[in-house]
Formats: structure tokens, C-alpha cells, sequence
């Protein structure tokens, strides 16, 4: 294979300034000139490309064990050249096509350009008398229905038929809006390339389209004779069916490469289609006059029998509302007993959490009652101190310290900013912290060391800082 910067820009024609167009395909160019006359020749031929008029010089590659023989852009080339921006995959899918149609017996000249520039066609087939012409495309890139479409009526316009060739492994949107194939490379040297999506046959017996594989060689063969013909697909034949990778797909064509006879007994069967439904239809009115006769029956038999059922539900009707309005009494006397022992389980839990919180605020009072009001202020002094030194934060020293129960009756101190966030819970009560689990997520700051210790028990994963002041006197434990 030609490495990847090759790849971009490497038409097989060249204009030669005497002879004309060369094509690398052709034996002796197509001009009796052999390839050692222009290549690695000294002085160079001065060759230019057919589309830019930019320089060339031949080159050599390989691809599947053979040579092939190209045209290579000089440095500079323009960049809008439409031959110089083809894949490899775009000049190999060329080629073959090419060998394919000599192979039937026809001329192939690559990269042929319209009169009036409104065309190129990748390879070009001509009968041997010259009578008839058929463009191949290799259409890699992506494209849209309309201009593919447009692209086919300007060949159609010049009395040329058309065949447009897609070597992905998905087939694209326009498969079916034009005459065109999906063709599948050989994995292995020797394999043919094989047209895989595209070609189909009508089997009458089962009144379906099926897909059919074939040789690119032998599918360019027939296509060019006429043994092939690009097909519209009625309407209700469009849906076909293909295992890929063990598993059924349905796919949707409106058009196929197929066989003239496959064509006609298309149409034999949308006769015999067509002439099917018109009795069905037939016996359908039959069997609808049938039915209304059999429904005049049926309705008089259903008006005596819907009359004796009638009674009948009026009588149920009767006995049901009796059991209804008994199971709703009960239903009713089972709902107050429940609101009843609900209401009373209701009063147990808020009692229970009255005293809980009675004895967490007692447990809070004994706490912060270990400290003289002077040891509360020099408390709140040390916080601010300690903010300013370690983070150069300003945080609000509270006039009146207030216990949060949610931080275990710590009190929060503040930023002094706009958003005025929170900076740390001073002196949690550590009987209650482990109730608390906001904690985890705060700076707790301790008045002493013995303090964080109590802290630190109870709440180990928390960050805890000991304000070293002085120890105070050990009142009642928390």
C-alpha cells in the first residue's frame, strides 16, 4: 500500500504535451508510449493534471502484490483539485471497475471530463463501435439524494446510462434513488470484489424481491450488454428481507439492478395480485350481505334476551347495594380506629421527642455552664482571632452566644461578608455530638485540648481545633 500522504492525490490520467491525455491503466498509455518513457525519465516529461493543470511526474506503488501505476501531484499542488483530494480506496475501486469493463470487451478510459466541464466521470465505458456509453462512478464521500439525482439526470440528458458504486460496508441513503451497486472488497489476494447490495431477483412463487451476490467482473459484464437493467420496485414490493450476522433485517428499495425477467414476472405477479383482491373483494360483499341478514336475527334474539337481562341486574343491582353499604359501614369503623391509635401514637412520639429535647437542652446548659461569662467572651475572642490569623477571614463575634441543636449546641459563627457563610460550630456538647451529623462536615473549634479530646471520641472523622486557652474548672460531665 502507498503511505498515507500518497494516497491523497494520485490520478491515473496526465496531459501530455504532444500526445495528449496518457492513461496508466492502458496498455502503453493508451498511446503506444511505454511507461519507461515518462517514468523516473531524465529530461522529466512536463506533465499536467487534466482537472488543475498543475504538475505531474508518474509514480509506482503497490497494492495487492502487482504494481500500480499513477500520476502524482507536484509540491503546491492547488487544493481544490478534484483529483487530488481521491482517497486510495476511491483509486483502487477505479481501477477495478476499469479492468472490469475491458474485461467485457469495452473501452474504459478513466477520469473523462464533460465538454462543457457540467461532468467527470470516474471511468467512462464505450462500446466497441462507440455506439453506446455508460458512466462509473465511485462515490465514497457523503452526498445527498437531490444532487446524486441531478448528477444521474446530466448524464441521462447526454444519452448515457449510469451506474453509481459504494465499496462501504453501510449502505447509503441513495442506494435505491439511483441506479447504483454496494460493492464489498477482497479480504484476501486472488478473492474478486463482489457486488453485495444493489442486485436482486423477483422469485414469483414467494412474490418478493431477494438480494443477490454477484462478481463486480460479471455484474459490469451484463450491466453493459443490457442483461441487467436498473428496475423501479412497485410499492408493495419495496420491503426485503436479508440475514447479516445471523439476524433477519428488513431493508426498504425502490429501485434494483435485475434481470429483464425478473422485471416482468414482477409484473405478472401485481396482476395476478390485483386480480386475487378483486375476489376476495367480491366474496367480502358476498359475505357482508350474509352477515347483515345473520345481524337482523342476532338483533331481535339479543333485544328478548338483553330484556330478561335487564331484570336480572336490577336484581343484583338491588342485593349488591345491601352488601355495599354494609362493607362501607365497616370500612368506616375500621378507618376511625386506626385515625384513633394513630393520633395516639402521634401524642406518644411528640412527648417522647419534648423530652428528648428537654434533656438534650439541660445536657447543653450543664455544658456551657462550665464556663464563667468572661470565659465565654474570651472564647469567642480566641475564634476570631484564630480566623483572622489562619485563614485572614473577619467572623461575627455574637453579642449573645446562641445554641443550635442541629450542631449538638454549638454555636455557629459567621463570615462577616455578603453571603455571610458559615465558618465553624464553637465548643459542641460532646454527649450530643454524635447525634449530629451536619458536624462531620464543619470546623469544630474547642476551647482547650481537653476538650478536642472529648470532641475527637465522638467524632473522629470531624476537624477539630484546640484554641489553647486556659483549663477551666471540671464541673458536671456532659
Amino acid at each position: 500500500m502507498p503511505d498515507r500522504q500518497e494516497t491523497r492525490f494520485m490520478p491515473f490520467t496526465a496531459l501530455h504535451p504532444e500526445l495528449g491525455l496518457l492513461d496508466s491503466t492502458l496498455p502503453g498509455l493508451g498511446h503506444g508510449l511505454e511507461w519507461g518513457r515518462i517514468h523516473k525519465a531524465r529530461p522529466r516529461v512536463p506533465l499536467t493534471c487534466p482537472d488543475c493543470s498543475w504538475g505531474l511526474h508518474p509514480k509506482v506503488s503497490r497494492y495487492g502484490g502487482y504494481g500500480v501505476r499513477f500520476f502524482c501531484h507536484d509540491p503546491g499542488r492547488p487544493p481544490s483539485c478534484e483529483l487530488s483530494n481521491e482517497s486510495w480506496e476511491h483509486h483502487m475501486l477505479k481501477l477495478e471497475m476499469a479492468g472490469a469493463i475491458r474485461a467485457a470487451g469495452w473501452f474504459a478510459a478513466l477520469e473523462v471530463p464533460a465538454k462543457d466541464g457540467s461532468w467527470r466521470a470516474d471511468v467512462m465505458a464505450s462500446s466497441a463501435d462507440g455506439s453506446r456509453r455508460m458512466a462509473w462512478e465511485a462515490q465514497l464521500s457523503q452526498i445527498t439524494v437531490d444532487d446524486i439525482a441531478d448528477r444521474t439526470d446530466r448524464y441521462a440528458d447526454e444519452g448515457i446510462r449510469v451506474c453509481w458504486v459504494h465499496p462501504s460496508a453501510r449502505p447509503p441513503q441513495w442506494i435505491s434513488a439511483v441506479p447504483a451497486v454496494r460493492v464489498r472488497a477482497p479480504k484476501e489476494r486472488g478473492q474478486p470484489w463482489v457486488v453485495d447490495d444493489g442486485l436482486a431477483e423477483f422469485v414469483y412463487r414467494s412474490g418478493r424481491w431477494e438480494f443477490r451476490e454477484e462478481t463486480l467482473e460479471r455484474f459490469v459484464r451484463w450491466a453493459l450488454e443490457g442483461q441487467l437493467v436498473p428496475a423501479e420496485v412497485l410499492r408493495r414490493y419495496r420491503r426485503v428481507y436479508r440475514v447479516v450476522d445471523g439476524e433477519r433485517r428488513r431493508f426498504k428499495r425502490d429501485q434494483w439492478w435485475t434481470s429483464k425477467r425478473s422485471v416482468a414476472d414482477q409484473g405478472r405477479h401485481e396482476v395476478m395480485r390485483q386480480r386475487q383482491e378483486a375476489e376476495r373483494a367480491e366474496r367480502e360483499e358476498a359475505a357482508e350481505r350474509r352477515r347483515k341478514e345473520l345481524d337482523e336475527q342476532e338483533r331481535v334474539r339479543k333485544a328478548e334476551e338483553d330484556e330478561r337481562r335487564r331484570l336480572q341486574r336490577e336484581e343484583g343491582h338491588r342485593v349488591f347495594m345491601e352488601q355495599t353499604w354494609r362493607r362501607w359501614a365497616q370500612e368506616e369503623a375500621r378507618r376511625e380506629q386506626e385515625r384513633v391509635e394513630r393520633e395516639a401514637r402521634l401524642a406518644r412520639e411528640l412527648a417522647e421527642r419534648e423530652e428528648r429535647e428537654r434533656r438534650d437542652l439541660e445536657t447543653a446548659r450543664v455544658w456551657w455552664g462550665r464556663l464563667s461569662a468572661q470565659q465565654q467572651s474570651e472564647l469567642f475572642a480566641a475564634v476570631a482571632e484564630y480566623a483572622w490569623r489562619t485563614s485572614n477571614l473577619r467572623v461575627e463575634v455574637p453579642e449573645k452566644p446562641m445554641m443550635r441543636s442541629q450542631y449538638a449546641h454549638g454555636v455557629p459563627v459567621h463570615v462577616t461578608d455578603k453571603r455571610r457563610s458559615l465558618y465553624g460550630i464553637v465548643r459542641p456538647c460532646p454527649g450530643l455530638a454524635g447525634a449530629c451529623p451536619k458536624l462531620a462536615e464543619e470546623l469544630v473549634l474547642a476551647r482547650s485540648a481537653q476538650e478536642a479530646r472529648e470532641l475527637a471520641d465522638v467524632l473522629p472523622q470531624s476537624r477539630i481545633v484546640d484554641l489553647v486557652l486556659p483549663e477551666h474548672e471540671q464541673l458536671t460531665m456532659c
